[in-house]
């Protein structure tokens, strides 16, 4: 088969896979344009074909292929080689895992600023299949990745889109990058900074795009504290925009924004945070708002081309605190590379089994009103072991928030975490569920995060 050939059956079979994965239904009338292409990207993207789009997977390696042929169609120079440029990671047994990047280019309009660069960039990978068992059965399961980070991706390919449609306000150029393997260490941003451009010394701030689907429970920008960075979207939140995000100085996150903090290069995480469905099986294309996307999108759209006329953003070392070559305060509970386990098990099922739902007490008041309904908490298991930090992210009543904050505060000592062989701190959220089955009849349920 010719290289010609070859491309040409690789664009068909995308367009096989999103006409198989994304029909649009009666309730799809009334979207939007840039709705509907957020719903094919993500509902492609995280389809069960891709089957969790894992570092050097072929799931991994379609994404690139869609998104290259995507930018391709939206007039974008793509820079990077067919299938994206490869890279490879050596891994504990020896063996090499092949991942890629995906590169795309716009070129600025200013002659002193056009050979300077913004990177906008998302994530592909996820965490790919696994199994469980059920009842004695083994099952395979698919971390489908719709938000983390099918959505991310979609955004980015509905920015490029964008800005290459009003390229003239460009006055740096931009490139546009889908980086491989980021569940691996942040190796694709690596990669891209250490070996693939040559010319790092240009690229004068970054746009993060990772998690941005669920913007119902909040839209956040995270800057570390970094005081230009800032300025622009406090700027923009004081024009009429669809949506503001919450400037934010913790870090939501881990991601490949990192990997430009250690160069030294201004960034902006935009996120929605992080949600119940996270690292799950349940991170599907349901859960996604597309509406909330569409307006995150103008806002972040916005800020890209304040960014690409502005002054040049001062990177200040002193923004940045733990996030190069340490651990941050609290790495979330997946991202451990030894999970915190209570009672020598690393699921939370177990913690809610034999702590929460034994000990906790059912408020009077509440089953005197019939007040029922689910407690998404969040805490920190220090390194210590020891449980802090306790609190409500989303309530359902006050007397079942107190009770949830209660009972999670008194636990007892847990393992802690690890990443690098070093005892951490780990933050995990979990539903605390209160059910009345019968009047006067008390019940608590069993949700994992």
């Amino acid at each position: 088969m010719t290289r010609k050939a070859l491309i040409t059956a690789v664009a068909l079979l995308l367009a096989v896979i999103v006409n198989a994965q994304y029909k649009a239904g009666y309730s799809d009338l009334g979207d939007s344009e840039t709705v509907s292409a957020f719903k094919e990207h993500v509902t492609t993207i995280s389809s069960a074909m891709m089957e969790g789009r894992k570092a050097g997977s072929e799931g991994e390696k379609l994404t690139a292929d869609y998104i290259t042929e995507t930018l391709k169609s939206y007039g974008i120079d793509v820079i990077s080689q067919d299938g994206g440029d490869p890279f490879g990671i050596r891994q504990e047994n020896g063996d090499t895992l092949i991942s890629r990047n995906v590169c795309a280019f716009i070129q600025g309009g200013d002659k002193t600023l056009r050979d300077n660069y913004i990177v906008i960039g998302a994530r592909m990978d996820n965490l790919g299949t696994g199994s469980m068992t059920v009842d004695g059965v083994k099952v395979e399961k698919i971390y489908y990745g719709a938000n983390g980070n099918a959505s991310g991706v979609a955004m980015m390919l509905e920015l490029a889109r964008m800005l290459k449609t009003n390229k003239a306000l460009l006055r740096r150029s931009v490139l546009l990058v889908a980086f491989g393997a980021s569940r691996e260490a942040f190796a694709g941003s690596w990669y891209f900074l250490n070996r693939s451009f040559s010319d790092v010394s240009n690229i004068d701030a970054m746009i993060n795009l990772d998690m941005l689907g669920t913007g119902s429970d909040g839209f956040f920008a995270y800057t570390a504290s970094n005081a230009d960075m800032n300025a622009i979207a406090e700027a923009l939140s004081n024009e009429l925009q669809p949506i503001r995000p919450t400037i934010t100085a913790q870090e939501p996150y881990p991601s490949d924004h990192i990997a430009f903090y250690d160069k030294k290069i201004p960034s902006v995480f935009f996120t929605t945070g992080r949600y119940p469905a996270h690292d799950t099986e349940r991170d599907t294309q349901s859960i996604i708002d597309y509406e909330t996307m569409e307006r995150e999108l103008e806002f972040i759209y916005s800020y890209a081309i304040a960014l690409s006329g502005g002054p040049k953003p001062i990177f200040n070392p002193s923004d940045v605190v733990k996030l190069t070559g340490g651990v941050p305060d609290a790495v979330p509970y997946y991202d451990c590379d030894v999970k915190p386990s209570f009672l020598g098990s690393d699921d939370p099922k177990v913690f809610l089994q034999k702590w929460v739902y034994s000990y906790m007490k059912y408020p009077e008041e509440a089953i005197s009103q019939g007040i029922q309904g689910r407690v998404l908490v969040d805490f920190v298991i220090g390194d210590d072991g020891k449980v802090r930090n306790v609190k409500v992210l989303k309530g359902a009543d006050p007397l079942l928030d107190d009770e949830a904050v209660r009972i999670i505060s008194a636990s007892p000592q847990w393992k802690p975490g690890k990443v690098r062989g070093q005892k951490v701190s780990s933050e995990m959220s979990l539903y605390v569920e209160f059910r009345l089955e019968k009047k006067g009849t008390k019940s608590f349920g069993l949700k994992k995060y």
